[in-house]
């Protein structure tokens, strides 16, 4: 039997205080970090999962061309969290200092809200109803 490899495809966040940011994602949106990695002057890198969804969270590397998307301006990437649990995430990630860009709302069969978390990326909750 041939090896069997499943292809996956993986979020890497750059912010502007990891520290802070596994904070929110575990406050805001029930995220567990997985593992932690230390690095110098006392940033870090993290595995983060929701639910099983995985995505990695680090301080900016401007040496290496890592930065966070400013908090203002518009980002190119927007991160789709489908789950039941959108309208709860939703409201908690606003308490915890996301900000609205469009409520949760029903759109056809699709039940769908969008905001930026603290560290200017974009994040679509939602699930099919």
């Amino acid at each position: 039997m041939a090896n069997e490899h499943t292809t996956t495809l993986t979020p890497f966040l750059t912010v502007s205080d990891a520290k802070k940011a596994v904070d929110f994602y575990v406050s805001a949106f029930g995220a567990t970090e997985m593992t932690r990695f230390d690095l110098p002057q006392d940033k870090i890198s993290s595995k983060i999962s929701i639910d099983g969804a995985l995505f990695y969270v680090a301080d900016e590397e401007p040496e290496f061309g890592n930065v966070s998307p400013a908090a203002s301006t518009a980002t190119a990437i927007r991160i789709i969290l489908e789950t039941e649990k959108a309208d709860d995430l939703f409201a908690k990630a606003i308490a915890w200092g996301a900000t609205e860009i469009c409520p949760m709302t029903t759109e056809d069969d699709w039940r769908i809200g969008k905001l930026k978390d603290p560290f200017g990326h974009v994040w679509e909750l939602g699930y099919t109803v």
